[in-house]
């Protein structure tokens, strides 16, 4: 299974990205999707996540800027960024909680995308 995140890149203060993140393999259910961020030497942190049923959680530090959606027919998750400020500026992760199922057992594991740069100037 492979996620594969796009939408990154240098935006200004105050203006808007937004991130994509599709799943694809052999999935038979993508459960919880998110995405997380990591500024160099920080640990990565929750960002926003999302389960199939569309409960959301947010982290403080976004919430009421950053909005998480998904497409469960296409296994996407999206992220739109708002009024984005310059301590946003880190890679972001999309991840996703998937089942597989083999010989009539349904396996769970996780995947993370590659990460795409957020650059926001002052």
């Amino acid at each position: 299974v492979q996620l594969q995140a796009s939408g990154g890149g240098l935006v200004q203060a105050g203006g808007s990205l937004r991130l994509s993140c599709a799943a694809s393999g052999n999935i038979f259910t993508v459960d919880k999707m998110g995405w997380y961020r990591q500024a160099p030497g920080k640990q990565r942190e929750l960002v926003a996540t999302i389960t199939s049923g569309g409960a959301i959680n947010y982290a403080d530090s976004v919430r009421g800027r950053f909005t998480i959606s998904r497409d469960n027919a296409k296994n996407t998750v999206y992220l739109q960024m708002n009024n984005l400020k310059p301590k946003d500026t880190e890679v972001y992760y999309c991840t996703a909680v998937y089942k597989i199922l083999t010989d009539d057992v349904l396996h769970e594991f996780d995947a993370w995308g590659q990460g795409t740069l957020v650059t926001v100037s002052s």
